[in-house]
């Protein structure tokens, strides 16, 4: 306690009620009646003269301190967490989850095969988005691992592990009228229609900064979620797409088109996740393989390699 009368409760009931996004929805989830949480948070904002939420609007919204508190009480209950994981090593091996997002699930496939040989009984949840989200997730803790096309800019508050470096190609389609091209400028590229993922993707921001460079202006004439969306319209024959080449896979649907441009036009994939969180049991268990590049050092496993599609 904290002067006598801060308790557990009402920080738990505060930290739900914001990760949550309302009041019903952590009376929900902590499996309490709604009165029970809002006189909890009522009780934290009395004692310590403080508004954690403006309840003036249809939704509930943090205020500045109360934004300021669920910086802290996200610590606080991961810290809970974590002292859970470490009294229960051995079960979390046994039955844990590890929660990974990636912008390409071509970077840690062969991570993940590494990892699922030698912690067979973890449960791996892996999920897509662009590095936007992934910085997002991880500062939300909904992720405990990310995978992303560039170092982030405030990198003082991960743990940061190079994983590799490839260049970014255009892609055809290998049936579609653009079959026969294998190299294109960067200022060609206005001649032809571009397929580009949403705005976020570092991908497309890499191909934005080298035509500017270049001093033309792309433009796309489709805009899609996702890399996959991108894929199956490129191969329909629709226009020129891009990846970078440890992405572009077997899809012998599509064919590789070089781009010469003066620009550095590459994307360097890292690992990376919450320095506050790296000392986490599977997390560091995670971060180990990677450095081996997948591989698997215990006797009579696989070992796993990265191999790369050209």
């Amino acid at each position: 306690m904290i002067g006598g009368r801060l308790r557990y409760v009402q920080l738990r009931a505060f930290h739900h009620v914001a990760t949550e996004g309302g009041f019903s929805r952590a009376a929900a989830h902590l499996n309490l009646t709604q009165p029970a949480i809002s006189d909890q948070v009522r009780r934290l904002e009395q004692d310590y003269d403080v508004l954690l939420f403006d309840r003036s609007k249809k939704q509930v919204q943090l205020t500045p301190a109360g934004t300021e508190l669920l910086t802290i009480t996200r610590r606080l209950f991961e810290a809970e967490r974590e002292a859970a994981h470490y009294l229960g090593e051995s079960r979390a091996f046994r039955a844990g989850t590890l929660r990974v997002l990636a912008d390409s699930a071509a970077h840690v496939t062969p991570i993940l095969a590494g990892f699922c040989a030698t912690y067979p009984d973890v449960q791996i949840r892996l999920k897509s988005g662009n590095s936007e989200t992934v910085l997002k997730a991880l500062d939300a803790y909904e992720a405990d691992i990310g995978i992303m096309g560039e170092y982030p800019e405030n990198d003082d508050a991960y743990d940061i592990q190079r994983i590799g470096v490839s260049s970014i190609v255009g892609c055809v389609s290998r049936r579609g009228p653009l079959s026969g091209l294998t190299e294109i400028s960067i200022e060609d590229l206005t001649k032809y229609p571009l397929i580009f993922r949403e705005e976020g993707s570092k991908t497309r921001a890499r191909i934005m900064d080298a035509a500017a460079q270049a001093g033309v202006t792309l433009k796309p004439t489709i805009e899609a979620e996702g890399r996959e969306a991108v894929r199956e319209i490129v191969a329909s024959g629709n226009g020129i797409g891009f990846v970078s080449q440890a992405e572009f896979g077997q899809d012998r649907r599509l064919m590789p088109v070089l781009i010469r441009t003066d620009a550095e036009l590459v994307m360097e994939e890292v690992l990376l996740c919450l320095k506050e969180r790296s000392e986490g049991r599977l997390i560091q268990a995670f971060l180990k393989i990677a450095k081996g590049g997948g591989k698997v050092d215990r006797a009579g496993l696989p070992k796993f390699l990265v191999t790369p599609p050209f």
